[in-house]
Protein backbone atom coordinates (compact mmCIF):
# COMPACT_ATOMS: atom_id res chain seq x y z
CA UNK A 1 0.00 0.00 0.00
CA UNK A 2 1.34 3.19 -1.22
CA UNK A 3 1.65 6.74 0.19
CA UNK A 4 -1.45 8.63 -0.64
CA UNK A 5 -1.65 12.38 -0.75
CA UNK A 6 -3.62 12.65 2.67
CA UNK A 7 -0.38 11.02 4.65
CA UNK A 8 1.59 13.57 4.51
CA UNK A 9 -0.67 16.08 6.53
CA UNK A 10 -0.43 13.22 9.29
CA UNK A 11 3.45 12.12 8.70
CA UNK A 12 4.11 16.04 9.62
CA UNK A 13 1.59 16.45 12.16
CA UNK A 14 3.91 13.28 13.81
CA UNK A 15 6.27 16.21 14.77
CA UNK A 16 4.24 18.29 17.00
CA UNK A 17 3.36 14.52 18.54
CA UNK A 18 6.94 13.71 19.13
CA UNK A 19 7.77 17.53 20.64
CA UNK A 20 4.58 17.10 23.05
CA UNK A 21 5.89 13.72 23.96
CA UNK A 22 9.27 14.84 24.83
CA UNK A 23 8.61 18.18 26.52
CA UNK A 24 10.36 20.20 23.94
CA UNK A 25 10.50 23.87 24.56
CA UNK A 26 9.30 26.42 21.94
CA UNK A 27 12.41 26.35 19.73
CA UNK A 28 12.68 22.68 18.83
CA UNK A 29 8.93 22.23 18.68
CA UNK A 30 9.92 24.64 15.68
CA UNK A 31 12.40 22.86 14.74
CA UNK A 32 11.11 19.73 14.97
CA UNK A 33 7.77 20.75 12.86
CA UNK A 34 9.91 23.02 10.29
CA UNK A 35 12.54 20.07 9.05
CA UNK A 36 9.36 17.59 8.95
CA UNK A 37 7.67 19.99 6.83
CA UNK A 38 10.41 20.63 4.94
CA UNK A 39 11.60 16.75 3.93
CA UNK A 40 7.92 16.09 3.12
CA UNK A 41 8.24 18.11 -0.08
CA UNK A 42 10.71 14.64 -0.96
CA UNK A 43 8.10 12.45 0.37
CA UNK A 44 8.57 9.60 -2.35
CA UNK A 45 5.17 8.31 -3.60
CA UNK A 46 6.88 4.70 -4.15
CA UNK A 47 7.07 3.78 -0.87
CA UNK A 48 4.75 2.89 1.67
CA UNK A 49 3.40 5.08 4.66
CA UNK A 50 5.57 3.43 7.52
CA UNK A 51 8.87 3.80 5.04
CA UNK A 52 7.90 7.59 4.97
CA UNK A 53 7.76 7.78 8.07
CA UNK A 54 11.13 5.71 9.23
CA UNK A 55 12.68 8.59 7.48
CA UNK A 56 10.92 11.53 9.22
CA UNK A 57 11.77 9.41 12.78
CA UNK A 58 15.04 8.98 12.33
CA UNK A 59 15.89 12.88 11.32
CA UNK A 60 13.90 13.78 14.69
CA UNK A 61 16.05 11.26 16.87
CA UNK A 62 19.13 13.37 15.41
CA UNK A 63 17.38 16.68 15.59
CA UNK A 64 16.28 15.57 19.39
CA UNK A 65 19.44 13.35 20.24
CA UNK A 66 17.20 10.81 22.05
CA UNK A 67 16.87 6.85 19.97
CA UNK A 68 13.71 6.46 21.42
CA UNK A 69 11.61 9.14 20.74
CA UNK A 70 8.34 7.86 22.40
CA UNK A 71 10.41 5.79 25.60
CA UNK A 72 8.61 7.04 28.69
CA UNK A 73 5.09 6.75 26.37
CA UNK A 74 5.96 3.06 25.92
CA UNK A 75 6.91 2.68 29.58
CA UNK A 76 3.72 4.14 30.74
CA UNK A 77 1.58 2.09 28.04
CA UNK A 78 3.35 -1.44 28.96
CA UNK A 79 2.07 -0.92 32.47
CA UNK A 80 -1.78 0.65 31.87
CA UNK A 81 -1.99 -2.24 29.71
CA UNK A 82 -0.46 -4.84 32.37
CA UNK A 83 -3.16 -3.06 34.91
CA UNK A 84 -6.04 -4.85 32.62
CA UNK A 85 -4.58 -8.25 32.66
CA UNK A 86 -6.40 -9.80 35.18
CA UNK A 87 -9.88 -8.45 33.91
CA UNK A 88 -9.03 -10.05 30.15
CA UNK A 89 -7.46 -13.45 31.66
CA UNK A 90 -10.93 -13.31 33.24
CA UNK A 91 -13.17 -12.58 30.37
CA UNK A 92 -10.85 -15.47 27.86
CA UNK A 93 -11.33 -18.25 30.89
CA UNK A 94 -14.88 -17.37 31.10
CA UNK A 95 -15.71 -17.25 27.43
CA UNK A 96 -17.83 -20.00 25.40
CA UNK A 97 -15.55 -19.35 22.41
CA UNK A 98 -12.00 -18.62 23.79
CA UNK A 99 -10.20 -17.82 20.53
CA UNK A 100 -13.14 -14.81 19.25
CA UNK A 101 -12.35 -13.66 22.78
CA UNK A 102 -8.67 -13.43 22.79
CA UNK A 103 -8.59 -12.50 19.24
CA UNK A 104 -11.13 -9.63 20.18
CA UNK A 105 -7.99 -8.74 23.32
CA UNK A 106 -5.98 -8.69 21.11
CA UNK A 107 -6.92 -5.96 18.45
CA UNK A 108 -8.57 -3.70 21.58
CA UNK A 109 -5.00 -3.31 22.26
CA UNK A 110 -4.34 -2.23 19.19
CA UNK A 111 -5.60 1.11 19.79
CA UNK A 112 -2.50 1.66 21.85
CA UNK A 113 -0.67 3.85 17.97
CA UNK A 114 1.17 7.20 18.94
CA UNK A 115 1.20 7.90 14.48
CA UNK A 116 -2.52 7.18 14.06
CA UNK A 117 -4.83 9.62 12.06
CA UNK A 118 -7.76 8.99 14.85
CA UNK A 119 -6.78 8.36 18.30
CA UNK A 120 -8.92 6.01 20.76
CA UNK A 121 -9.66 5.15 24.30
CA UNK A 122 -8.04 2.12 25.43
CA UNK A 123 -10.84 1.99 28.26
CA UNK A 124 -13.39 3.06 26.66
CA UNK A 125 -12.39 0.18 23.80
CA UNK A 126 -11.82 -2.98 26.68
CA UNK A 127 -15.32 -2.31 27.70
CA UNK A 128 -16.96 -2.30 24.66
CA UNK A 129 -14.61 -4.55 22.19
CA UNK A 130 -16.39 -8.42 23.34
CA UNK A 131 -19.95 -6.57 22.13
CA UNK A 132 -18.59 -5.07 18.66
CA UNK A 133 -18.85 -7.15 15.87
CA UNK A 134 -15.92 -7.09 13.15
CA UNK A 135 -16.00 -4.59 10.30
CA UNK A 136 -14.67 -7.07 8.00
CA UNK A 137 -15.16 -10.81 9.41
CA UNK A 138 -12.91 -13.51 8.13
CA UNK A 139 -12.74 -15.12 11.51
CA UNK A 140 -14.13 -18.41 10.68
CA UNK A 141 -11.35 -18.37 7.58
CA UNK A 142 -8.67 -17.90 10.38
CA UNK A 143 -10.16 -20.46 12.65
CA UNK A 144 -10.13 -22.81 9.58
CA UNK A 145 -6.24 -22.02 8.62
CA UNK A 146 -5.25 -22.37 12.47
CA UNK A 147 -7.28 -25.82 12.35
CA UNK A 148 -4.95 -26.90 9.78
CA UNK A 149 -1.65 -25.23 10.51
CA UNK A 150 1.75 -26.37 12.23
CA UNK A 151 3.57 -23.30 12.59
CA UNK A 152 1.87 -19.97 13.13
CA UNK A 153 4.14 -16.06 13.35
CA UNK A 154 2.41 -13.11 14.93
CA UNK A 155 3.66 -9.80 13.88
CA UNK A 156 3.63 -7.28 16.57
CA UNK A 157 3.00 -3.44 16.29
CA UNK A 158 2.81 -1.01 19.65
CA UNK A 159 3.67 -1.42 23.07
CA UNK A 160 1.38 -2.07 25.45
CA UNK A 161 -0.71 -3.86 22.40
CA UNK A 162 2.16 -6.44 22.90
CA UNK A 163 0.66 -7.32 25.99
CA UNK A 164 -2.40 -8.13 24.92
CA UNK A 165 -0.74 -10.04 22.37
CA UNK A 166 0.89 -12.10 24.89
CA UNK A 167 -2.58 -13.23 26.44
CA UNK A 168 -3.40 -14.20 22.94
CA UNK A 169 -0.51 -16.74 22.07
CA UNK A 170 -0.91 -17.94 25.57
CA UNK A 171 -4.91 -18.69 24.56
CA UNK A 172 -3.51 -20.15 20.72
CA UNK A 173 -0.91 -22.86 22.58
CA UNK A 174 -3.98 -24.12 25.01
CA UNK A 175 -6.39 -24.52 22.06
CA UNK A 176 -3.45 -25.66 19.58
CA UNK A 177 -0.83 -27.08 21.62
CA UNK A 178 1.21 -29.08 19.05
CA UNK A 179 0.92 -25.18 17.17
CA UNK A 180 4.58 -23.53 17.29
CA UNK A 181 4.29 -20.26 17.42
CA UNK A 182 6.83 -17.25 16.64
CA UNK A 183 6.54 -13.72 17.57
CA UNK A 184 8.16 -10.98 15.50
CA UNK A 185 9.28 -7.67 16.93
CA UNK A 186 11.03 -4.43 15.04
CA UNK A 187 14.96 -3.98 14.82
CA UNK A 188 15.27 -1.32 16.54
CA UNK A 189 12.89 1.90 18.65
CA UNK A 190 10.65 3.34 16.23
CA UNK A 191 7.68 5.46 17.02
CA UNK A 192 5.77 3.50 19.88
CA UNK A 193 6.59 0.06 18.15
CA UNK A 194 7.54 -3.04 20.15
CA UNK A 195 10.92 -3.87 20.14
CA UNK A 196 13.04 -7.22 21.45
CA UNK A 197 13.61 -4.96 25.03
CA UNK A 198 9.66 -4.59 26.02
CA UNK A 199 9.16 -8.28 24.40
CA UNK A 200 11.86 -9.82 26.78
CA UNK A 201 10.57 -7.46 29.88
CA UNK A 202 7.11 -8.92 28.99
CA UNK A 203 8.43 -12.74 28.74
CA UNK A 204 7.77 -13.48 24.89
CA UNK A 205 11.32 -15.35 25.13
CA UNK A 206 9.86 -17.76 27.44
CA UNK A 207 6.68 -17.56 26.03
CA UNK A 208 7.11 -18.94 22.44
CA UNK A 209 9.87 -18.40 19.66
CA UNK A 210 10.40 -14.67 19.94
CA UNK A 211 12.25 -13.22 16.32
CA UNK A 212 14.55 -9.94 15.60
CA UNK A 213 12.81 -8.65 12.43
CA UNK A 214 15.69 -6.45 11.67
CA UNK A 215 13.31 -3.65 10.14
CA UNK A 216 13.65 -0.69 10.70
CA UNK A 217 10.04 0.51 10.06
CA UNK A 218 6.80 0.98 11.65
CA UNK A 219 5.59 -2.04 9.76
CA UNK A 220 6.97 -5.61 8.17
CA UNK A 221 8.82 -4.47 5.38
CA UNK A 222 10.12 -7.84 3.87
CA UNK A 223 13.22 -6.27 1.62
CA UNK A 224 14.47 -4.62 4.84
CA UNK A 225 13.73 -7.59 7.17
CA UNK A 226 17.17 -10.04 8.14
CA UNK A 227 17.21 -13.61 6.28
CA UNK A 228 16.07 -15.19 9.36
CA UNK A 229 12.52 -13.24 9.54
CA UNK A 230 12.33 -13.73 5.53
CA UNK A 231 12.89 -17.48 5.81
CA UNK A 232 10.29 -17.97 8.77
CA UNK A 233 7.93 -15.52 7.16
CA UNK A 234 8.26 -18.01 4.03
CA UNK A 235 7.77 -21.00 5.41
CA UNK A 236 5.26 -20.84 8.14
CA UNK A 237 2.11 -22.15 7.58
CA UNK A 238 -0.08 -19.17 8.58
CA UNK A 239 1.22 -15.58 9.50
CA UNK A 240 -0.81 -13.19 11.26
CA UNK A 241 0.17 -9.33 11.51
CA UNK A 242 -1.08 -6.96 13.80
CA UNK A 243 -2.42 -3.27 13.19
CA UNK A 244 -2.45 -0.49 10.52
CA UNK A 245 1.46 -0.79 10.01
CA UNK A 246 1.88 -3.89 9.16
CA UNK A 247 -1.28 -3.74 6.63
CA UNK A 248 0.58 -0.58 5.17
CA UNK A 249 3.41 -2.94 4.32
CA UNK A 250 1.74 -5.82 3.69
CA UNK A 251 -1.21 -5.27 1.16
CA UNK A 252 -1.42 -6.61 -0.70
CA UNK A 253 -0.30 -9.83 1.07
CA UNK A 254 2.95 -11.19 -1.14
CA UNK A 255 1.68 -14.39 0.97
CA UNK A 256 -1.53 -16.78 0.90
CA UNK A 257 -2.79 -18.21 4.67
CA UNK A 258 -2.25 -13.99 6.02
CA UNK A 259 -4.26 -12.63 8.65
CA UNK A 260 -4.81 -8.82 9.11
CA UNK A 261 -6.02 -7.95 12.80
CA UNK A 262 -6.20 -4.05 13.20
CA UNK A 263 -8.23 -1.14 14.64
CA UNK A 264 -8.83 0.87 11.91
CA UNK A 265 -7.81 4.84 13.18
CA UNK A 266 -7.05 6.66 9.16
CA UNK A 267 -8.84 7.53 6.57
CA UNK A 268 -6.22 6.11 3.88
CA UNK A 269 -6.67 2.54 5.69
CA UNK A 270 -10.05 2.76 5.56
CA UNK A 271 -10.77 3.43 2.21
CA UNK A 272 -8.23 0.08 1.35
CA UNK A 273 -10.02 -1.95 3.55
CA UNK A 274 -13.63 -0.53 2.64
CA UNK A 275 -14.51 0.04 6.19
CA UNK A 276 -15.00 2.82 8.20
CA UNK A 277 -12.58 4.47 11.04
CA UNK A 278 -12.89 2.55 14.01
CA UNK A 279 -14.05 -0.68 12.43
CA UNK A 280 -12.66 -3.58 13.79
CA UNK A 281 -11.11 -6.04 11.17
CA UNK A 282 -10.16 -9.75 11.15
CA UNK A 283 -9.07 -9.85 7.06
CA UNK A 284 -7.66 -12.98 5.62
CA UNK A 285 -6.12 -13.94 2.44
Amino acid sequence: MKIDEACIGCIINQSSKVASAIKADEVLTEKLISAVTQSSKDFSFSLTPPEVATDVYELMSILVDKADLYEEIKNYSTQNALSYIPFLEYKISKSQDKLLTATKVAIAGNVIDLAAEVEFDLADEIEKIFETDFGHDDFEKLKEMLADAKTLLVIGDNTGEHIFDYLFIQTLQQLYPLLYISYMVRGNPIINDVTMKEAKEAGFDKLCNLVDSGVNTPGFVYNRANEESQQLFDEVDVVITKGMGNYECLSPSPRKNLCYLLKVKCSVVASSLERNIGDIVCKTV
